[in-house]
């Protein structure tokens, strides 16, 4: 069998169902492969996307997704996305080709060390050097890429090994059990948690894993313990419930904080310091308890002295069996601080001035889509404004990153999520910075025939940086833009572009575009000033 082929073969044996990327002359033994295989090839127009996309496939799916790329720009095109899923621990295995390397007349043309350039932002990469190899290879590449804590892995295969002869042989694929925290671990924890007066959970992107919902869910109503999330950690438990206190936007000093400073146990469920702080530890504060796959690492400000290590889902289960709910807990201030917290935003909800605000935006976004419905943001002032006040309702229905937090993202995963869950809604919000970067997958959109609208929210500059630039006192420089028009550009792929004038027609507009088939664009200019409303709640809370 040839080497190509037996990699194509390792792959469907793994259960792979597509590829996303941008093939080259260098892997057109592995596209031939692809062709006859049981895999759907997903051509994208620019390989960054193709892995934001494979990444996404993983981050929904926990299964690996796969990119392919060439060697040289090909590969190099895929770093940041390699950053992306590492930095928010999504299984994806990238696949890019090289020149051979037993002998080649080109010289160094086109040649980069893509090895050493993917070490760094991977948890494994290797370069094939025997077709006899692949099987091994692409077994433990998957292996490690989806293991605790999911990563991007990533394999070159020199198009003269691709050619090879191999022995047609394939591991068998297990799944392994994750072991379970300690005995004694869950005691001294239970022990932390009945003795506190004023405990308070958090949520992170760690308990975004099959099954911890559901051991959360059970954990929360028999404790009736309050709960806060990070921003990847949105939609583990329906932020409907009643002891939901919201999202942890920013790192300090916003609304949120205020609960947060009244507890004197926080039990941390599946955080990382990888995502930014929804809190900073100091001594004298708040115990912490870690409750993870894996232990703490030490940071400056996260350095956790109760730690229950082991498979999180069980974890929770061991302590919901353990831990009692004491008359002595007092969790009333917690609820204080989110009706003083609903009561502010309903405040601005109802501002029906044009350009639109980022609360009216919001609560339009909430009220169009079903609670399944998959809502995909870019990197821009936007996300902060919807990581605060958009309730999610189901796990993975925010695709926020606050990892990486790349802008360009925000397309490419909603193509992702459509292509996975072709039944569900699926809306991208990006603003016009971060939308441009991508924006050329809008035609892959339209050859997939996938069902997408996309919002574009328009204020001609990078936004979240023009805010921090006010908020620090420095003049508005080196921020702002022109765009093109989006409603014409939308047309010239073959979508429909719908222009949103005025507030009060959003939410119709929204509504219309996510019930009818196809690839739609919104164009919708938004008032920033409403971030002064950040800038003075954070001041008003250190006062």
């Amino acid at each position: 069998m040839k080497a190509s082929d037996l990699l194509v073969k390792a792959l469907e044996h793994e259960g792979v169902k597509r590829v996303f990327g941008l093939p080259g002359e260098e892997n057109l033994d592995v596209l031939e492969s692809l062709r006859h295989s049981s895999i759907q090839l997903i051509v994208a127009r620019h390989e960054q996307a193709a892995g934001f996309m494979a990444a996404t496939e993983g981050r929904l799916t926990g299964r690996t997704g796969v990119c392919l790329a060439t060697l040289g720009p090909g590969a190099t095109n895929l770093v940041t996305a390699a950053a992306h899923a590492q930095l928010g621990a999504m299984p994806m295995l990238m696949l890019t080709g090289q020149k051979p390397i037993k002998s080649s007349k080109q010289a160094h043309f086109q040649i980069v060390n893509v090895i050493e350039l993917m070490r760094p932002v991977t948890k494994y990469c290797q370069q094939i050097v025997h077709g006899n190899s692949i099987p091994a290879k692409v077994r433990e590449a998957f292996r490690i890429a989806e293991q605790e804590r999911p990563g991007a892995v990533h394999l070159e295969l020199p198009e003269d090994v691709a050619r090879e002869s191999t022995e047609p042989f394939l591991f068998p694929t297990t799944k392994i059990r994750r072991p379970a925290a300690d005995a004694k671990a869950i005691r001294e924890a239970a022990e932390a948690i009945e003795a506190a007066h004023r405990p308070l959970l958090l949520i992170g992107a760690g308990a975004n894993r099959s099954m911890t919902s559901h051991m959360l869910s059970r954990l929360i109503d028999a404790l009736k313990i309050p709960f806060f999330t990070t921003q990847m950690g949105k939609g583990v438990i329906d932020e409907r419930h009643p002891l939901c206190l919201g999202t942890a936007a920013l790192s300090e000093n916003d609304t949120l904080h205020q609960a947060v400073k009244e507890a004197d146990l926080i039990i941390n469920v599946g955080h990382d310091v990888v995502e930014k702080p929804p809190f900073f530890m100091h001594p004298g504060g708040p115990e912490v308890l870690h409750v993870n796959y894996s232990p703490a690492e030490v940071d400056p400000v996260y350095f956790p002295r109760l730690q229950v290590v082991g498979d999180v889902a069980n974890a929770l289960w061991q302590l919901s069996e353990k831990v009692r709910p004491q008359e002595h807990w007092n969790t009333a201030c917690f609820l204080e601080v989110k009706r003083a917290m609903d009561q502010r935003m309903a405040l601005h909800v109802h501002l029906d001035s044009f350009p639109i605000k980022p609360q009216r935006l919001v609560q339009d976004v909430r009220k169009a889509l079903p609670d399944d419905g998959i809502l995909a943001l870019d990197n821009g002032m936007f996300k902060i404004w919807f990581a605060r006040n958009y309730p999610a309702y189901q796990p993975n229905t925010v695709l926020l990153d606050n990892a990486l937090a790349t802008m360009g993202a925000g397309l490419p995963s909603a193509i992702a999520a459509a292509l996975l869950y072709p039944q569900r809604k699926v809306l991208c919000v990006s603003g016009d910075g971060g939308f441009m970067m991508n924006s050329q997958e809008l035609e892959t959109a339209i050859r997939l025939r996938i069902n997408l609208t996309i919002l574009i929210v328009r204020d001609e500059g990078y936004g979240m940086i023009r805010w921090k630039q006010e908020a620090m006192g420095f003049d508005d420089f080196g921020l702002g833009f022109s765009n093109p028009d989006f409603v014409a550009y939308a047309a010239a792929y073959g979508a429909q572009g719908l222009r949103v004038a005025r507030s009060e027609d959003l939410l119709p507009t929204l509504e219309s575009s996510l019930s009818s088939p196809g690839v739609k664009l919104i164009d919708v200019q938004v008032d920033y000033s409403e971030n002064r409303i950040l800038t003075r709640e954070i001041e008003q809370s250190l006062t």
